[in-house]
């Protein structure tokens, strides 16, 4: 990457050399102490036990052997050993200018690309999406678009949850209630209809109505094992009504992923996986990775303390980790995967270690990485899992009416029509929700404040639109200035170098989101960029600037903020509206 730390840290190291010293110490940030250098190297700190000199000496001596010292407005040592650095005004300018023809403002991928499926969402079918959901859904999607803007070939699977008991619950319920229907009768050899006997909102009804029977009833649960079995198995009537199943449920889910502007490239589910475990077994247990455990068939950790994979149940019932073992063999099938990553809750980490231990032992991953992408649970104002007035699960379509109606409330914008209006909001209320959750480091859980999350100051959504829509009404307005082929961005001041500075930390922002998997770097570097370009805004005159030469550097500045959040934002999923 075309950095200005890569530089720094050249020129930095090359003095290291001459001097004799370590170069692992040769590390250049960004100050801590902005408002005395604008860039620091620490490294002779650490190196003034092993020299045996006073580290304010040891930084002399780096900052004497630096021969080519053009790009220095200052160097210099502070006790006890810092190297303050703080560039020219033609550095920076240099750098801003090389941003005008580079859309990706200095970031280039380093490694080579790799084929990545995305594993997230993670709904139910029958079950309608409640507001557990919308990390997995906000955090993947962010992956998804980032991964591919730094040069993946990336597939999205949503993953269903299509395959376990749960079938065989609906299924004995529906028997219960419509026992005449065609699909619980063996002896029926026509056509099923291809309409469902039940509609989705029954569905959501019918199962928390079968899964507290079967808590409770002994008889009902047998019965919905046995169904189950009989699904997975391949009865006809039962595969063609669970069919109805997984279709309504995709077609809702479709919907609500579009609320949040969610698409993945593949819908499967468990049961895409389930042809591949017969075999998968019989494979490891004559490889001798299978074994007996007290009637089960398990896969044995080498982790001290961490219990065995169970692959089959004493009762013959396979689990959720021989699905995923399964699914890996199909992912390196399907798409010659190179690594896989699962957005799913970190109350979950000792199943994955479990499952990656195992892939890898038996040589299922196949060189294949696999992460978990672990994450918080979104809370309420009470610190505990956000519910419904009422104290029930809320679902993630209320979540989102909760905040369009207060984003309405908030939106006092009078020129717009009912159209652009209900548009505008839409865009507002979406930045206040997944600004909310993506700014938040993913394993941290925390409190969704409906009412902070969409205000129009702070570290909000909403307030990173309205200094974006800033730039874009500005632009507009100097419609008729020419600032094709323009190369002229002189800063002057702090505010534009600052603002050049911040600029320059986009790349650094890219690679930190994309090693870590952490889209709140993505957050960080746009809420910065929003502060940095208004502090630009508020010193430094551009439209009714006299100078014609100073107006143009600073609509070319405007120009590149405006190009570097919308690719930010873009990111995480939000829209910037024209007008706000």
């Amino acid at each position: 990457m075309k950095t200005i730390e890569i530089l720094l840290n050249k020129i930095i190291e090359d003095a290291f050399k001459k001097c004799g010293f370590d170069t692992k110490y040769a590390h250049v940030k960004e100050s801590d102490r902005p408002d005395l250098a604008q860039f620091q190297c620490n490294g002779a700190m650490p190196l003034a036990k092993a020299q045996k000199k006073a580290p304010f000496l040891i930084a002399d001596e780096i900052v004497a052997a630096i021969d080519d010292k053009s790009i220095f407005k200052s160097i210099d040592v502070i006790k006890p050993g810092f190297i303050n650095i703080t560039l020219t005004d033609e550095a920076l300018a240099e750098k801003a200018q090389s941003f005008l023809s580079d859309d990706k403002f200095g970031y280039s991928r380093a490694s080579q690309s790799e084929s990545v499926v995305i594993d997230f969402g993670g709904p139910n079918v029958a079950k309608p999406m409640h507001v557990g959901h919308i990390r997995s859904t906000l955090i993947g999607d962010s992956l998804q678009k980032l991964y591919r803007y730094c040069g993946d070939k990336v597939i999205s699977d949503v993953h269903l949850g299509d395959w376990g008991t749960q079938m065989g619950m609906l299924i004995e319920i529906i028997k219960e209630k419509q026992p005449d229907l065609a699909y619980f009768n063996p002896s029926y050899d026509g056509e099923y209809p291809e309409s469902s006997p039940v509609t989705v909102q029954e569905l959501s009804t019918l199962y928390p109505e079968a899964s507290s029977r079967c808590k409770t009833d002994k008889n009902a649960m047998n019965k919905a094992r046995l169904a189950t079995a009989e699904l997975q198995d391949g009865r006809k009537g039962y595969r063609a009504l669970w069919r109805h199943f997984v279709n309504i449920s995709i077609e809702a889910l479709k919907k609500d992923f579009s609320q949040l502007g969610v698409t993945f490239d593949v819908w499967k589910g468990e049961s895409d996986a389930f042809p591949y475990i017969e075999n998968m077994i019989k494979d490891l247990k004559e490889r001798g990775h299978a074994v007996k455990s007290d009637g089960a068939i398990v896969i044995e950790s080498d982790h001290e303390g961490q219990p065995p994979l169970i692959l089959k149940k004493s009762d013959g019932a396979v689990m959720y980790g021989t699905t995923d073992l399964a699914t890996i063999i199909q992912r390196k099938e399907d798409f010659d995967v190179d690594k896989i990553l699962y957005v799913v809750d970190k109350r979950q980490t000792l199943h994955f270690k479990q499952v990656f231990e195992a892939a890898v032992k038996t040589g299922i991953s196949g060189g294949s990485e696999m992460h978990h992408i672990g994450f918080g649970t979104v809370n309420g104002k009470d610190g505990k899992p956000y519910k419904t007035r009422a104290g029930g699960v809320m679902k993630l379509s209320t979540l989102i009416e909760e905040a369009l109606q207060k984003t309405n409330e908030r939106y006092t914008g009078q020129d717009s029509s009912p159209q652009e209006r209900e548009a505008i909001i839409y865009d507002i209320a979406m930045a206040a929700v997944k600004f909310a959750d993506l700014s938040n480091v993913r394993t941290s859980d925390y409190i969704f404040d409906v009412e902070k999350f969409s205000q129009f100051e702070g570290k909000t959504g909403p307030y990173i639109l309205y200094s974006s829509v800033r730039i874009k009404s500005m632009l507009r307005k100097a419609d008729g200035v020419d600032m094709n082929g323009a190369e002229i961005i002189a800063p002057e001041n702090d505010a534009e170098r600052n603002l050049i500075l911040r600029l320059a930390q986009f790349p650094n922002s890219i690679q930190r989101a994309y090693d870590k998997m952490e889209p709140h770097h993505l957050c960080d570097q746009a809420y910065s960029l929003a502060q940095s370009y208004s502090k630009f805004y508020t010193d430094c005159p551009i439209l009714n600037n006299s100078n014609e030469e100073i107006k143009l550097s600073r609509l070319l500045l405007s120009k590149l903020a405006l190009k570097q959040m919308e690719i930010l934002l873009s990111l995480i999923g939000i829209s910037i509206p024209e007008k706000m």
